[in-house]
């Protein structure tokens, strides 16, 4: 079982940026593909971005491509979300997650694990 902090968000104005980390502990992180999720108030989470555990492969919604960047660091058990060009609907918790296979698609529900952080906040100002 991996175990996930989430950091590095904050309150930026629009067009600014902000980089997310997420902090593993124990279970396989260099095996696992990892994704950022995010909360906005009212709404569903939703998938933002995902990497292989090599990350060789990289998936983006459509919304973020462009100004978002995911990458990892196997050796610091760390993957990254940079966030440029925030727009205020890019408002909302981030949380970060394993997933079951090696994949960095969105994948259904259950392809990731469920064991949510508190995530972290970020929060984009017009």
């Amino acid at each position: 079982q991996v175990q996930l902090v989430e950091s590095g968000g904050g309150l930026v104005q629009a067009g600014g940026s902000l980089r997310l980390s997420c902090a593993a502990s124990g279970g396989t992180f260099s095996r696992s593909a990892m994704g950022w999720f995010r909360q906005a108030p009212g709404k569903e989470r939703e998938f933002v971005a995902g990497i292989s555990p090599s990350g060789s492969s990289i998936n983006y919604i459509d919304s973020v491509k462009g100004r978002f960047t995911i990458s990892r660091d196997n050796a610091k058990k760390t993957v990254y979300l940079q966030m440029n060009s925030l727009k205020p609907e890019d408002t909302a918790v981030y949380y970060c997650m394993t997933k079951r296979n090696p994949f960095a698609d969105k994948g259904t529900r259950a392809e990731w694990h469920d064991d949510w952080g508190q995530g972290t906040q970020v929060t984009v100002s017009s």
